[in-house]
């Protein structure tokens, strides 16, 4: 690849990475349990596929420390984060030890045995149907085999302009 292809590269990457910075996006902590082990990242790149049957697909960097225990436990958890919980977000998205952050809230199991956040917004229990591997992620398809709703009244943190926000 010459150098004007390498910055063409480049400079695309770098336009949609703003461009993406400007897609306001709900604010999840993505949990899993089973043989492969407990573990959980804050995601935003969460996105319903259909409702029949209740699909949802989650994005994940197959780099991740996590990436392996999704693979194995093919059960996940997606807990929707009310406006109060920015700090546990920032603790699941950094790197700190997986016990640490399940520590610093309430969970319970849901049917997939995937933790469930207990004053989550709205957590998805749901079973890994497939996956499909595009540039340095893994987009898994998740058939949703429960919903626990949370209280109407919370309002939504939200991810915008890579700043963290409010909607009621």
């Amino acid at each position: 690849m010459d150098m004007t292809s390498r910055d063409e590269v480049e400079t695309n990457r770098l336009a949609f990475r703003e461009g993406m910075a400007k897609l306001a996006a709900a604010v999840n902590i993505v949990t899993t349990d089973g043989p492969g082990g407990l573990a959980g990242f804050t995601a935003s790149a969460v996105c319903s596929v259909t409702d029949t049957p209740p699909t949802l697909i989650v994005c994940l960097n197959r780099s991740s420390s996590v990436a392996s225990a999704f693979d194995q436990n093919r059960a996940l958890c997606v807990n929707t984060l009310a406006s109060d919980r920015e700090a546990l977000s920032r603790l699941f998205g950094g790197s700190t030890l997986q016990e640490e952050r399940f520590a610093a809230a309430e969970w319970t199991s849901g049917k997939t045995g995937a933790p469930r956040l207990t004053d989550a917004i709205v957590s998805f229990d749901c079973e890994i149907e497939s996956a499909v591997d595009s540039g340095t992620h893994r987009v898994l398809f998740c058939r949703v085999v429960d919903i626990a709703h949370g209280h109407d009244e919370s309002e939504a943190l939200v991810y915008f302009k890579r700043r963290y926000h409010r909607i009621p």
